[in-house]
């Protein structure tokens, strides 16, 4: 698993940065073409900043990679833009929601071309699943399985059977946080391999006339480093696999990516590469259709987010604090996992950053960090735009309104063109669902 927090006093290290990351001749860092310290003055911040060919180049590399099926997993970042650009690139999507699926029908997604998840599916998503007969849905319960059994039955004609997979908790514990670990016993995921109930299930599933059992599936943790939690899951399911003479296996996603000086993550295609091998020596015949479900490892690195430092608090022998004007709303994953983030100066990207400091955001909680040991240029002021990258994964697809402050808007960057695709909220968003 990668460090916790950032330490190096060295300059930012560029392979943290998207794909088209250059220096302009004043030394300000650039992204598509597009000068950073020019968006936050046209757009304000704090902002999400996402470079549009990185993003595509990361969904080619996948469909390279696993081929047709591969899902891009909504919940690390989701908008209409987006589901439209990895649609475009080849890529099926992953959604979980009613949400995330009407943002993809929004987008004109085909409903082949979608994949529903969840461990708690509702009538209502089951039944929209069922009528658009979308390409997947990924069966998690027993309770799911009544369900389908019965909605399947209705009396609404529908033209095909649903394919379906089941969900299998393989009992791998993968190297990474305890709170985004799901292949373990102890999860309320799936259907345990161990104990049986995964075998079960794929029987009931068997018995219902308006579904088909196309394969298994399995999702064994987030930020994943080490993969050999891939080949101990692959291991065990491939028995069962072969039992049932399933023509899909779906190892889920799951794969790290760097997000501090000195990491190194697994690129996708490694990755593929590396299952594929592992499904060889298991016993998993090459005709078996394998695909992923990757996320992070398509969008955290192609952004980062923009603040302007409001305030600098020096206090002798202990800290210096620097406060944006964002904070834990626009990134809790300091908050929650501990997640180490580097802070560096855009107008200043390749300079030394000997000054240690905390940032910290405007929320009304001293556990409002968004970097706990940053290092930053020692002429920082009151003023600057400062910049987190890889926040692409999880920054604003978890974005709150914690404090009453309206979420961030988000723009794509490419060839030198800025297009905003979530514009900023408002004090009178915030109050549009009350009466």
């Amino acid at each position: 698993m990668g460090t916790d927090v950032a330490t190096s006093t060295a300059p930012l290290d560029m392979s943290l940065l998207s794909s088209t990351a250059s220096v302009t001749p004043g030394g300000s860092l650039a992204i598509g073409g597009v000068d950073i310290l020019d968006l936050a003055e046209r757009f304000g911040t704090p902002l999400f900043v996402y470079d549009e060919e990185h993003l595509r180049l990361r969904c080619r590399e996948a469909v390279a990679a696993f081929g047709p099926g591969v899902a891009y997993a909504t919940k690390a970042f989701l908008c209409k833009a987006m589901a439209r650009l990895a649609v475009e690139e080849g890529m099926t999507l992953d959604v979980s929601t009613s949400g995330e699926l009407a943002t993809a029908i929004a987008a004109d997604v085909p409903p082949e071309r979608l994949v529903l998840h969840g461990n708690n599916k509702s009538d209502a998503e089951l039944t929209q699943a069922l009528d658009l007969g979308i390409s997947r849905i990924i069966v998690d319960s027993f309770d799911e399985i009544s369900r389908l059994a019965h909605l399947s039955g209705s009396t609404h004609q529908r033209l095909a059977r649903q394919p379906v997979m089941v969900r299998v908790t393989p009992g791998v514990e993968a190297h990474t946080h305890e709170y985004v670990k799901t292949g373990q016993e102890d999860s309320k995921f799936g259907f345990s391999l161990s104990s049986g109930a995964a075998e079960r299930a794929a029987a009931e599933i068997a018995a219902i006339p308006g579904v088909e059992l196309v394969g298994l599936h399995a999702h064994i943790g987030s930020q994943i480093f080490a993969l050999d939690g891939y080949d101990e899951a692959i291991a065990v399911l491939a028995p069962l696999l072969e039992k049932l003479a399933l023509p899909e296996l779906c190892v889920g996603g799951g794969l790290g990516v760097a997000y501090v000086n000195g990491e190194q993550a697994p690129s996708i295609t490694a990755w593929a590469e590396r299952l594929r091998s592992t499904c060889s020596a298991s016993g998993v015949p090459a005709s078996v259709r394998l695909t992923a479900e990757p996320g992070r490892a398509i969008v955290a690195s192609a952004a980062l987010t923009i603040y302007r430092v409001g305030t600098i608090k020096d206090l002798p022998d202990v800290r210096t604090y620097v406060a944006v004007d964002g904070g834990m709303s626009d990134n809790p994953r300091p908050v929650l996992y501990g997640s180490g983030y580097e802070a560096f100066l855009p107008r200043a990207v390749l300079g030394e950053r000997p000054l240690r400091a905390r940032i910290v955001g405007k929320h009304c909680e001293s556990g409002d960090v968004l970097v706990l040991e940053a290092t930053v240029p020692g002429d920082i002021q009151v003023g600057d735009v400062l910049a987190t990258p890889v926040t692409g994964a999880y920054g604003f697809s978890m974005a709150s309104n914690y404090n009453r402050l309206p979420r961030p808007a988000v723009v794509f960057v490419a060839e030198g063109r800025t297009r905003v695709v979530v514009r900023r909220e408002t004090d009178e968003d915030l109050l549009r669902l009350e009466p």
